[in-house]
C-alpha cells in the first residue's frame, strides 16, 4: 500500500470536484418519524458511487476529507456517503470553494440552502419543513415527495371540513 503521504496517491480538490460533477449526488430526504416534533425528518447526505471495481477511489476521496464512510450502495455498487451537519457544512464550503459546472450545480446550491436552513433550525418549524419540502421537489429527477403528498391530502382534508 502506498503512504497517504506519497504525492502521486492525493487527489486534486479540482479533481474531487469534477468527479463528483460526474459521479456525486447531493440528496435530501424526507422520512415520516412519528417521534420527531413534526412527525417528519429531513435527512440530507451528499454521496459518490462506484462499481466495486473502482472502490480504492472511494477510499482516496474519504482519506482526503477526513470524515464520512464507505460502503455498499447497491449490489456491486459502492458508495462514499456523508451525513450530519458538521460534516455537510465541510463539503459545502468545499464545492464553494471548488465549484461544480453541470446541472449538478443547481443540485448543491438547493443541498446547501437547506442545509443553511437545518443550520437556523429552520426544519423544526412546520414552514420551514414545507419550504425545504417545494425546494428539494427541484433538485434532481423531481422525486415524488410522500411529505407533499401527505401535506396536500392533509390541507385538503383540513379544508373540507
Amino acid at each position: 500500500m502506498v503512504s497517504a503521504d506519497n504525492q502521486q496517491e492525493r487527489l486534486d480538490a479540482n479533481w474531487i470536484s469534477g468527479f463528483v460533477d460526474g459521479e456525486g449526488c447531493f440528496h435530501i430526504a424526507i422520512n415520516k418519524l412519528e417521534k420527531m416534533t413534526l412527525g417528519w425528518q429531513v435527512l440530507p447526505e451528499f454521496r459518490v458511487v462506484q462499481h466495486e471495481r473502482s472502490e480504492q477511489v472511494l477510499h482516496k476521496i474519504k482519506s482526503y476529507f477526513g470524515f464520512g464512510s464507505v460502503g455498499i450502495n447497491n449490489n456491486d455498487r459502492k458508495e462514499f456517503r456523508v451525513r450530519g451537519l458538521n460534516n455537510l457544512n465541510k463539503i459545502i464550503t468545499f464545492f464553494k470553494k471548488y465549484p461544480l459546472h453541470t446541472v449538478k450545480k443547481n443540485n448543491f446550491e438547493v443541498f446547501s440552502d437547506v442545509i443553511h436552513m437545518m443550520n437556523n433550525k429552520e426544519h423544526l418549524t412546520k414552514e420551514g419543513l414545507d419550504k425545504i419540502a417545494n425546494l428539494i421537489s427541484k433538485m434532481n429527477r423531481r422525486p415524488r415527495l410522500k411529505y407533499l403528498e401527505s401535506s396536500e391530502t392533509t390541507r385538503q382534508t383540513l379544508g373540507n371540513k
